[in-house]
């Protein structure tokens, strides 16, 4: 008999939900940014023993949310302009990169990459979207032959995926890709590859702005009165 905890999931989901369970803390405030994270409390809390809450920490630490620093634990790292801007300027360098490497897709990758097109097109709850959204990108190179350029798109959608969270959880469908991943389908279908890797560095490049805009009102808000 599985044992289930305050999480409502077996123990063998353990790792995966208590990483979104901590990425939603993070996102709401119950986490809040430059606070230092008591594993004790926080795995009580939780219901789960401090071994898969570590596992968790780690994950969010790999993806940026989190610091960490010896004898000192992990804390909650803020999210910033200056992060993100640098962040969101490497993707559209990258990306078509791979995408020129990889080559003209194969029908079934191409009927592969609509179907998930069409997933994204429905999903509604923010973390889903995003999920997807990562996976039809990494799908699209996955015949990319440099695994150390893919492994590096790979880490700066790590990074990136909590400001796309943090935006979709206040403003709903605020990065809807499907229709700009279609001109990308498109231009593959056409056998164009030179005009797919344009439309898949503009697709890359449109998501900044929302995001930006958001922060930027975020840090004003959080900003004290002038005197």
């Amino acid at each position: 008999m599985q044992t289930v905890n305050t999480l409502g999931l077996a123990r063998d989901n353990i790792s995966n939900a208590l990483v979104a369970a901590l990425r939603r803390m993070i996102l709401d405030g119950q986490l809040a940014a430059g606070q230092r994270i008591n594993e004790v409390r926080l795995a009580s809390a939780l219901g789960v023993s401090r071994t898969p809450l570590r596992e968790a920490l780690a994950r969010l630490a790999h993806e940026g949310a989190l610091s960490s620093l010896p004898n000192i634990g992990y804390s909650v790292r803020p999210l910033t302009i200056e992060e993100f801007d640098q962040l969101y300027e490497i993707r559209p360098l990258l990306d078509p990169e791979a995408l020129r490497l990889a080559g003209l897709p194969s029908p079934q990758r191409l009927e592969h990459l609509d179907q998930l097109n069409t997933r994204i097109a429905r999903a509604r709850q923010a973390e889903l979207m995003i999920a997807l959204d990562d996976e039809w990108h990494l799908s699209l190179i996955e015949s990319c032959p440099n695994r150390i350029l893919v492994e590096l798109i790979e880490q700066i959608s790590r990074r990136t995926r909590r400001y796309e969270m943090a935006l979709m959880s206040e403003r709903k469908n605020a990065l809807g890709a499907a229709f700009e991943h279609r001109a990308i389908l498109s231009a593959l279908k056409r056998r164009d590859l030179p005009a797919a890797c344009a439309a898949l560095r503009k697709n890359l490049q449109t998501g900044k702005a929302p995001i930006l805009s958001w922060l930027a009102e975020r840090q004003d808000g959080a900003a004290p009165p002038s005197s």
